[in-house]
């Protein structure tokens, strides 16, 4: 559950620390006080789209921060395991911040997160149902997705094993649409690819051969310099006095001298064997001399040769070994093509197979969704009762289709909502009230599976009003217990089946406006059910009504939570 929420410096909201309790909390107020604005900010704390603009004026960042208790087995801990992150006392912390410009941070637990990680966690904790969702309800396009999710245990498996048979089908009808391309395309490229493979093979390029040769002329270009410098190196070791002769005569004087003292033994080995190695320098250095040979045939042609490769490096790579990838890919292309109709043909067989298998999968996953949608229907007429529906008759249609991603099936839902009338697409027959209701339903059975640890509805009773509304607090109240519902309301019968209310105001303070939140006694939440009921003017029947309606729901939570204990 949603423990506690600190929000600063988001939208309208300075600075509030709001302490969420178990069970139902309602949030109630004017239009436009802010409650909204505070599911915007949840929304925001578990990974939603966020945007400058919640910063509040003038202020370089917004803060989101929700501290949420979990059970010991919730899914939410393996998720934190994957990322190497700590939990504690049964506790998650989420915090997220909003600069102005534009840049956000992600935390869970203190430890930074991407905002896609944040959504993974923030999709296992909250499932939020705002308004929008009626729309999603509306549009037919949404309602597979929706009978996936309601039995995703029996269906998932087939629709992953479908969805990986189709990924395979695509592929190949991709690379046969390419491959059929007009003859006139097909020919331009085939001379490209021919002139391109010619160009590169004709070079006879070799691995490492640019570095050798650019060593090699590097050699040849300082020819002069480089003879001069060994010349010298060897006229100083072999031909002057003060060269090895010297040195040999040092190391035959300490030789004897080693004879008469061993303590001189050590430098007599060191000017031994600096004569050696400067005699077989010597030898080298004269084995150099004599090799050593200009020949300006031999840097024109390496000339010619680098120069080559800087013209094929300009067309096709940055290096030569990249110009020889890019060679070889180019003449297998060059060979597909040049061998078309066998590769055609080929392509085809193998995408007649595939589409066979990607079928054979997607029948068996049309059968289990047709199961899946007889008991969605019947759990949704199971709930519509219970809300002063039942009458209403539910029924999930299919629609066979070729192949696509998610299935051979397009799924709408259509209702009847009187009897003797024709069944009509849910969008073409449900009010808003009803609406609400169905939407209410499905979460009524999805909740039984999400295991989230909050459920937040935005004003899901729109449109209703009367014994409606009354059964609607009901079954919010229902999804309550052993669990945290956060329900939005302009109604008065859902409103007091809550455990907790919290009453949303707003305030102008030094030119500023802000949002406040205030926990309601059983004193102030009388006043302000009277003023859902009946307006700013509170009577003593007002309070008389608003008193019996908590006693009433009162009496209905003790008899529910009795018969689920």
């Amino acid at each position: 559950m949603l423990a506690e929420l600190s929000i600063k410096q988001f939208a309208i909201i300075d600075e509030l620390n709001i302490t969420f309790n178990r069970g139902m909390t309602v949030l109630t107020g004017e239009t436009g006080a802010g409650k909204s604005i505070l599911l915007d900010a949840i929304g925001l704390l578990v990974g939603g789209r966020g945007s400058s603009e919640f910063v509040r004026y003038g202020q370089d960042k917004a803060e989101i921060e929700g501290l949420f208790m979990i059970e010991p087995n919730h899914p939410v801990i393996e998720a934190a395991n994957q990322y190497g992150i700590d939990v504690e006392d049964g506790t998650v912390i989420l915090r997220r911040d909003l600069h102005s410009s534009g840049k956000s941070v992600c935390r869970v637990n203190g430890k930074m997160m991407t905002l896609s990680t944040l959504r993974e966690f923030g999709r296992l904790l909250v499932d939020i149902h705002g308004q929008h969702e009626h729309q999603h309800l509306m549009e037919a396009e949404f309602h597979l997705g929706i009978l996936d999710h309601f039995a995703e245990k029996e269906v998932g498996p087939l629709l992953e094993e479908y969805q990986a048979a189709y990924a395979a089908w695509k592929k190949i009808a991709n690379e046969l649409k390419r491959l059929s391309q007009s003859e006139q395309e097909l020919a331009q490229r085939m001379d490209l690819l021919s002139f391109q493979t010619k160009e590169i093979e004709a070079a006879e390029l070799k691995p490492g051969e640019e570095q050798a040769l650019t060593e090699e002329r590097d050699e040849l270009a300082n020819f002069e310099r480089i003879h001069q410098h060994i010349r010298l190196s060897y006229e100083a070791v072999a031909e002057d006095s003060n060269g090895l002769d010297q040195i040999g005569v040092a190391m035959r004087e300490m030789g004897e001298a080693s004879q008469l003292s061993t303590s001189l033994a050590s430098v007599s080995e060191t000017i031994s064997n600096a004569y050696y190695l400067l005699e077989d320098a010597k030898f080298q250095l004269r084995d150099q001399l004599d090799s050593l040979e200009f020949d300006p045939i031999r840097l024109d042609e390496i000339e010619s040769r680098l120069a080559l490769f800087q013209q094929l490096k300009r067309k096709y790579g940055t290096t030569i070994e990249e110009v020889i990838a890019y060679g070889e890919r180019v003449s297998e292309e060059l060979k597909s093509m040049t061998n078309r109709e066998e590769h055609l043909q080929t392509l085809s067989d193998e995408l007649v197979r595939l589409e066979k298998a990607a079928k054979e999968t997607g029948i068996k996953l049309s059968a289990a969704r047709k199961v899946a949608a007889k008991s969605l229907e019947q759990a949704i007429h199971r709930e519509l009762k219970e809300l002063y529906m039942e009458k209403t008759a539910f029924e999930v249609r299919f629609r066979s289709t070729s192949l696509k991603q998610d299935g051979l099936d397009d799924v709408e839902f259509y209702m009847m909502t009187n009897v003797g009338e024709p069944f009509k697409p849910l969008a073409k027959v449900a009010s808003g009230g009803e609406l609400s209701r169905v939407m209410l339903a499905l979460k009524s059975i999805f909740s039984r599976t999400v295991g989230v640890a909050s459920i937040i509805f935005d004003e899901v009773d729109t449109g209703v009003s009367g014994r409606v509304a009354q059964a609607m607090g009901e079954k919010i109240f229902r999804l309550s217990v052993g669990s945290q519902v956060l329900c939005i309301t302009h109604l008065a019968q859902v409103a007091a089946m809550a455990d907790q209310h919290l009453y949303i105001t707003k305030t102008e303070t030094d030119d500023r406006t802000k949002t406040n939140v205030d926990s309601l006694n059983h004193e102030s939440r009388i006043d302000e059910l009277g003023r859902m009921i009946a307006g700013a003017q509170m009577t003593n029947l007002t309070k008389q009504h608003v008193e019996e309606l908590l006693e009433m729901s009162q009496q209905v939570k003790q008899k529910f939570i009795k018969g689920v204990s």
